[in-house]
This record gives C-alpha cells, structure tokens and sequence, in this order.
C-alpha cells in the first residue's frame, strides 16, 4: 500500500494554464452516423468572432490542400477555392500571409494544420487590414482522419461555446473531498477510541493485531517520507511508460484491499452471515469472503475497461475514496510538530516540482505536470507558442490512477481541447486528511467535544473551495 500512498502525495494536481483561445471545428459529412464530429482548433479571438453554436452558423465545403504551405499564388493548384474552407499546412511564412492569398481566391475559412501541437496565432496584423476570413490552427491528425470520421463531401464551420457560469463538476469534487477528509478523520477517531478501551485477557493478541495495522510516523519518518516522493517522481518522469503498468497493479491491489476494510467495519453490524467456513486450521465467516470476492471483482472490472471514459471514473472515485479513507485512518501523526513538518516540507516539495523545475528541464515543463499529465498531456514549448493538447483524441495513453475525476457537466472548447474532467490527486485529500484525523484523535485523548475535529474540518472546507 506504500507506493500509491506515495504517488497519491506526489500528485498534487497542477492542470496546465491555457495560453491560446479555444474553438471547435464542426465537420459534417454523407457518412452514417451523418451528426457530425468536433475537433479541436485555436484561433485569435482579436480578429476572429465565432458564433456560440453550429446551429446557426455558416457552412463551407472543405478543401484539403494540406500538401502545400500556400505561401504564393505559383503554389495553388487549379482547384477552385470559392466560397470553401481551404486547409494549408503550417510553416514558411506568416498565416496572414497565407489568409491573403486565400482570400484572393475567394476562400470562406483558412484552416492551418500542424503536426506538433496547436500553435496560438499570434502574428503582427498591421498590414493586413483588408483580411476578413476566420483563421485557426487544427491538427494535421484530425484533418487526416476527418473523411474517415464523418465521411466524404465534408462541410464545417467554427464555433466556440460560451464558457459555462458555474462548473458543476468541481462541486462534486468538493463534496468528494469534504466527505473523505472528515469520514477519515473521524474513522481515526473511533480507531483510537478502540485503542484507548482496556483490552480483556482473551482478546489481548486480538486488540494487539488491531493496534499494529495502525501505523505511527515520526518526525524522522516525515522526512523520509518526502524523500520517498521525490524519488517516486523523478522516477515517473523518467521510466513513465514502464512504471505506469506497476502502478496501475498496485493501485488494484491496494484500493481492494482498502474497500474491504472499509466496507468490512460496516458489515460488522449487520446481524447476518456470522457463520464461518473452516480450511487449513483456519476459518473465516462466509459475508467476508463474499466480501473480499465483491472488492476484488470491482477493482478487476476498473483495470479491464479503465480507459473507457464514459463510465468508469465512477468505479475509480469509489476505489479511490476507499483508499484516501483507510490511509488516513492507517497512518497516524504522533503531534503536531510532525504535522507541521509534514505539511511545510509536502509545500517545498510542491513549489519546487511545479514552478522551479520548468527552468530545469529541456522542454519547459514541470516535473509535476509532465508525470500528472501523461506522456500525451503536453507539447514541447517554443516561446509558449503551443497550447498543451493531446496530440490525438482516438489515441489510448494510460494515466495514473491516483486522482479523483468527474466530468465536465457542460460542453465547452475547454472540455474537448484540455481536460473532459475535473481532477483532484489523491495528495489533495490524504494530507489535509492527515491532519484533520490527527485532530480528532486529539479530541479523543482529552474529551474536548470534538471541537478540534469540527474546527479543522470547516477550515479544510474553505481550502477546498478556494
């Protein structure tokens, strides 16, 4: 269980900043199912304004030319271009310069495709007064796969949703968080409560078995623990592509494992299924083996379909609250000073990784967005020219398992070209849990009415919600 502890620490998520102003490209073809696709575009919104909707927007027969740079008239074959959306590929010269020449052929849309990454366009107008058609960049890829997608005889217009007022989906993540952090808390709690009762004879190497599975950090563990993290990191950075597969095997074992003790201190209080089947001088009761048999199929079924995105991440945030749950009631602060230390070495840690790293690494990015993201998740910086866009929808890139995740509830340009879901890492729950635990036990080792408990709780809801 130690690893995706760890990984659940090291993620403390940092979504990428986008630097450019999204779109959508809506292509319709004659192909079955004839709906249409979208496909993600960036334009500037200083010389372009799209409509909020495809419904009532202009359509145009696209033209790919993507074969030349159309950087001068001598390049344009004898296509007629009128009243089309023309697509050129990106390089030799200024897209305006391009967009001119478009323009004198009576073109309707200039689509620049480019192979690396969406670039945000960003080139000197002045001069270019006259030009009047929309202009954006879209992946070659999606350009390539388009006829294929939609079928042929493609029309598309652009469009670029308004940006929803609320984001529902970050609300259930604060209630996904809240929740974990003061059940965990006070799960802790009754944990050493338990500890706390005067164990009778009988059942002293029971009540000990139950002591040991709790685990007690020192100030020198804290540390130790924080260097097991940035090893862990530089690590993932590194040897991704191989290290993902071992954390996703012990992300299945350790969340089972965790949803059985979660579920497991329910079921004690169901009067059923007490009876018990003996094997190998050893017996165990019949609902705690259909118990482990329930955590095991779940956690199998999320490794089988864990890129399916459609329903998945349910089956993920459940593993995932039961294991944010049974490790902050497992790990255990002995004071506060080893909180304190805890927290302000985990806020080092973070500051270095997220925002000094970027000067160190060759492509301009930080160590903990590069590993958060995935190796799909960004593309290489020049002059923060290039937005961090998947380079391939269809593509299947694994991720790590260690976030909660909910998807955006409304349709936007930032839900296509970013991120379809709102994350939150598991570190963004299991430390703050860490130290609301520690203050209910406090409030159970001295009688204080919860008072510690409900103070840090509400404190911890206001740094959820900012």
């Amino acid at each position: 269980m130690e690893l995706p502890a760890v990984l659940g620490l090291v993620l403390l998520l940092h979504l990428p900043q986008i630097r450019a102003t999204q779109g959508i490209l809506h292509a319709v073809g004659d192909g079955v199912p004839n709906t249409g696709k979208d496909y993600c575009i960036t334009y500037n919104s200083s010389w372009t304004t799209l409509p909020t909707s495809y419904a009532n927007a202009n359509y145009y027969k696209l033209e790919n030319i993507s074969s030349i740079w159309l950087c001068s008239e001598s390049e344009l074959p004898r296509t007629d271009l009128k009243n089309k959306a023309v697509v050129v590929m990106v390089g030799n010269c200024s897209i305006l310069d391009k967009a001119l020449i478009a323009q004198s052929r009576n073109a309707k849309m200039l689509l620049v495709a480019s192979k690396d990454g969406l670039p945000r366009p960003t080139d000197n107008r002045s001069g270019y007064e006259s030009l009047t058609i929309p202009i954006a960049y879209v992946k070659y890829g999606d350009i390539a796969n388009m006829e294929q997608d939609v079928g042929r005889n493609i029309n598309v217009t652009m469009y670029s949703p308004s940006p929803p007022l609320f984001d529902y989906s970050m609300l259930v993540i604060f209630l996904i968080s809240v929740f974990t952090v003061a059940l965990g808390g006070y799960w802790s709690g009754v944990s050493e409560l338990e500890d706390l009762r005067p164990s009778h004879n009988t059942g002293e190497s029971e009540g000990g078995k139950k002591k040991d599975e709790n685990v007690t950090f020192t100030p020198f563990t804290v540390i130790l623990f924080v260097v097991i993290c940035c090893v862990m990191l530089l690590l993932l950075y590194f040897f991704y592509k191989w290290l993902v597969y071992v954390i996703i095997c012990v992300f299945c074992l350790a969340s089972a494992l965790s949803m059985f003790n979660c579920l497991s201190a329910l079921i004690q209080y169901i009067p059923y299924g007490r009876c018990r089947i003996s094997c190998l001088s050893k017996s165990a009761e019949v609902r705690l083996i259909f118990l482990a048999l329930f955590c095991a199929a779940i956690s199998v079924t999320w490794a089988v379909f864990r890129n399916e995105d459609r329903w998945i991440w349910i089956l993920q945030d459940i593993l995932g609250i039961a294991f944010c749950l049974n490790f902050i009631k497992t790990l255990r602060m002995p004071n506060f000073k080893a909180c304190v230390i805890l927290l302000g070495l985990l806020l080092l840690y973070d500051v270095f990784f997220v925002f000094i790293t970027p000067f160190i690494t060759k492509n301009g990015q930080s160590i903990m967005i590069e590993v958060a993201a995935g190796p799909s998740g960004s593309t290489e910086k020049n002059g923060e020219n290039y937005v961090e866009v998947p380079p391939d929808s269809q593509a299947t890139f694994e991720k790590l398992p260690v976030v909660i995740r909910v998807p955006r509830l409304e349709y936007s340009a930032v839900k296509l070209c970013v991120m379809p879901f709102s994350l939150l890492g598991f570190g963004d729950i299991i430390v703050p849990g860490l130290l609301v635990a520690y203050c209910r036990r406090f409030d159970v080792r001295f009688t204080s009415s919860s008072a510690y408990y409900i103070s840090c709780t509400i404190g911890m809801c206001h740094i959820f919600r900012s």
